[in-house]
This record gives C-alpha cells, structure tokens and sequence, in this order.
C-alpha cells in the first residue's frame, strides 16, 4: 500500500469508529499513532514513578558530595598548615600573658593608687581626689574606675596624662574634664575616671 493510500484511508477514518475488540482492523496509520501514544505514556509513567525520585536523590548525593568535599578540603588545609596554627597559637598565648600581667590583681590596686598619687605630685599638680570606686564586672575582666581629681597648669595637666599613660599597669582615661580653676586664672581643674582593669580567671 502506498503512501498516499495509507493517507487517503487516514482521512477516510471517522475516530467514532474505533472500536477496540476490532483494533486488527484498523488502518495503519490509526495503529501507529496509538501504539505512539501508548508508548508516550509508558515513558512519562515510567519516569514519573521510577525515574524522576532517582533524579531528586541524585541531586541531593551531589550536594551531598560537595559539602563532603569542602569538608575535606577545609580540614586538608588545616592539617597542612598545623605547624603553623600551633606557633600562632603559642605567640597568642604570649601575647596574652603579657597582657594579663598589665593587669593588676587586687593586691596590687593599692600600690597603683599610690603610682596615681606620685605622678600627680610628681606633675607639679596639687591632688584634691584619687578614689577607688565599685568594681564593674564584665564577661571576663572587671573595671576599677578611680576618680582623679586635681590643680595645675595646662602643661602639668598634660605631663600627668602622658606619665599615667606610661604606667607599666594598663590604665585608661575617660570623661575628662577641664575647668579654669576659682580665684586663679592661670591654673586648671581637671576631673577624669581612670580605669584599670582586673583579669578574673576561674571566678
């Protein structure tokens, strides 16, 4: 049969004659199309049902697999660099060290009251006040603020500043205030908090 027969039949066929206890006598053409259907939906059930959840898991074991890689790449890189981590870890641990022991233990506040003392006077200042306030606690440290209260030039102001600084303690200098002081109008009132701090190891 020819083409255009197989053609000429196709047209010929009305769809409301299909009957499926007659499939044997269908045209050629009508049997191929429907034996291409049957196929199409063989496959898309199939991949629906087998296929597409064997795709999702594929997905996710290739995730899987790239953080498992960058796992190891994150700890190949620590491994090769152990050495090094190890002598950082030892100079942080220097560092710190050296930095707790500007810190002064209690036993040691007095002595730096007395340190505070001396260089105001040493200054050429006239002291009024150097008193410990509340201790401040903080996650691992506690502040002790100490009020400072003295008279003297802008230069003896500023040689005690720099001399407190210079403290083999670590202290700081906060809400300073300067006014000129009463009945003399070259000397000055300074007012400052300065804080030292307390390392509070196994409190």
């Amino acid at each position: 049969m020819s083409l255009a027969d197989s053609m000429q039949k196709l047209n010929e066929f009305d769809i409301n004659d299909l009957d499926i206890n007659n499939a044997g006598i269908w045209p050629a053409p009508v049997k191929a199309i429907v034996a291409l259907l049957v196929f199409g939906l063989i496959l898309g059930g199939g991949y629906w049902f087998f296929i597409k959840d064997q795709y999702v898991a594929l997905e996710r074991v290739k995730q899987e697999e790239q953080q498992l890689r960058e796992r190891y790449e994150s700890k190949a890189y620590q491994v090769a660099n152990l050495e090094v981590f190890k002598s950082q870890m030892v100079e942080m641990e220097e560092t710190f060290g050296a930095l707790v022991r500007q810190l002064p233990s209690e036993t040691e506040v007095p002595g730096l009251l007395e340190d505070i003392t001396n260089t105001a006077l040493g200054s050429g200042l006239e002291l009024q006040e150097v008193a410990l306030q509340g201790e401040v606690q903080r996650d691992f440290y506690s502040e002790l603020p100490i009020n400072i209260r003295v008279d003297g030039s802008y230069h003896e102001l500023a040689s005690f500043v720099s001399s407190v600084a210079g403290l083999p303690r670590i202290v700081t200098l906060h809400d300073l205030k300067i006014t000129p002081a009463a009945g003399d109008g070259e000397r000055l009132n300074m007012q400052v908090v300065a804080r030292t701090y307390r390392y509070r190891a196994g409190e």
